[in-house]
C-alpha cells in the first residue's frame, strides 16, 4: 500500500489557515479535502490521514504542517493560498525498515488510560465497566509511550524528551485530548509492526493532530 507525506508551510495571512491553527477539529476538516477517494463510514482511516503541526522554532516564521495520506493527496482540495506544499513518497522508507536499524523518532500523541469508576459489575456478564478514559501526564505519559513504542516494533535506546503540546479546540472541551510530543532514538525490532504503526498511527486523537509517527536516520 502506498503512503505519502506532505509538508505544508502554512500561510498565516490566509484567513482559513489562521482559523485552523486555533481550532484543531477545523484543521482536520480542511485536511480531509486532500483525500482523493474518501469512502466508507471511516473515511479518515480509510484514506490514511494523519497530521501533525510541528513546533515553531521561530515565532516569526510560518508554521509547518505534516500530513500523511495513503494515496497521493489531492492538493487542489486545499483552499487557494493556504500554504506551500511538498509531497514525497514514503514507500522507500517503508521498504528500508530492518531489524537493528537505529532511528530518530518524533510523535505527538494523546496518552490515555481507562481508570476504574467504582461501578458495579454487569449483572449478566459479571464484567466490570471499562472505566473512564483519562489523559496521562508526566511519568505516566512516558510509561505509556514506552509501551506503545514496544508494541510498534521500536526499542527505545536513549532518553525520551516529552513536551506538552496545546490542543486548540474552541468548539468542544475535548477532555482527554491533551497532547504530548515525544522525541528520542530507538532501534527497530519488528519492521512489520513498525510499518503498521506508521500507516495507522499510534493512540487516540488521530483526527485531531495526534498519532503521526515519523522517523529519520539516527
Amino acid at each position: 500500500m502506498p503512503m505519502t507525506l506532505t509538508r505544508i508551510i502554512v500561510n498565516r495571512s490566509h484567513r482559513q489557515a489562521r482559523v485552523d491553527l486555533v481550532n484543531r477539529p477545523g484543521m482536520h476538516k480542511t485536511l480531509m479535502r486532500l483525500l482523493a477517494h474518501p469512502a466508507g463510514p471511516t473515511p479518515r482511516k480509510n484514506g490514511g490521514l494523519l497530521f501533525r503541526l510541528e513546533p515553531g522554532l521561530d515565532p516569526g516564521l510560518d508554521p509547518v504542517l505534516l500530513v500523511q495520506t495513503a494515496d497521493t493527496p489531492d492538493l487542489k482540495g486545499l483552499p487557494g493560498g493556504y500554504g506551500t506544499t511538498d509531497t514525497r513518497d514514503l514507500t522507500p522508507m517503508l521498504t528500508a525498515l530492518t531489524p537493528g536499524l537505529p532511528v530518530r523518532y518524533r510523535i505527538t500523541a494523546a496518552p490515555t488510560a481507562y481508570r476504574p469508576t467504582g461501578a458495579p459489575p454487569d449483572p449478566v456478564t459479571g464484567r466490570r465497566p471499562r472505566g473512564k478514559i483519562t489523559s496521562l501526564q508526566g511519568q505516566d505519559a512516558q510509561a505509556w509511550w514506552q509501551r506503545q513504542a514496544a508494541n510498534a516494533g521500536l526499542h527505545l535506546t536513549g532518553p525520551t524528551e516529552a513536551l506538552r503540546r496545546p490542543f486548540p479546540s474552541p468548539d468542544r472541551p475535548a477532555p482527554f485530548y491533551k497532547l504530548t510530543q515525544f522525541d528520542g532514538t530507538a532501534t527497530i525490532t519488528a519492521p512489520d509492526l513498525l510499518a503498521t504503526a506508521l500507516r495507522e498511527g499510534v493512540g487516540k486523537g488521530k483526527a485531531y493532530g495526534a498519532g503521526l509517527l515519523t522517523l529519520a536516520p539516527a
